[in-house]
């Protein structure tokens, strides 16, 4: 996630309050609390659903008022790609996304670019969410670092 949010840094301006203090779309807190408590399989699906619905997000056909090339947003994709497909070789499940998690995106899809008819604002709020989608799913690749230690932790201390 680090490397994928060093390319959002890099596509486009400073996220300013001005981007950030727009919320076009709400994420579901509740949802995250819930994948937050989860067992690590659900926590690997939900990253990697919302690491595909972000990818879908920047795959959109009009680019063209993006203040940042195509290039940089095909870097961001090749990085995003290649954590999906890593963690799909993790999870054994194939079912779609959560439909809440798809809803979310949708609705913020349609908020930002559809909308707005792709304006330079509606992507760099786009931008600015994706962030903090981005941020989110990090702290579930700790919460689940923190898992495994524990597991370790432990079995380390039942075998002495």
């Amino acid at each position: 996630m680090e490397e994928a949010r060093g390319f959002l840094t890099r596509m486009g301006d400073q996220l300013t309050e001005q981007h950030s203090s727009v919320h076009p779309v709400r994420f579901p807190k509740d949802l995250f609390k819930q994948i937050k408590n989860s067992e690590v399989e659900s926590k690997l699906v939900f990253i990697r659903d919302s690491l595909q619905l972000i990818f879908c997000l920047y795959r959109h056909d009009n680019l063209s008022a993006a203040p940042w090339g195509a290039d940089k947003t095909e870097g961001f994709l090749t990085v995003i790609h290649r954590q999906i497909t890593e963690l799909s070789a993790c999870v054994s499940t194939n079912s779609p996304a959560n439909s809440r998690l798809r809803s979310y995106y949708r609705t913020l899809a349609n908020s930002t670019l559809s909308c707005s008819g792709c304006s330079t604002a509606s992507w760099q709020l786009l931008r600015n969410q994706t962030e903090l989608r981005l941020e989110q799913l990090e702290l579930l690749v700790a919460s689940i670092c923190c898992q495994q230690e524990a597991l370790c932790s432990n079995a380390t201390a039942t075998q002495h």
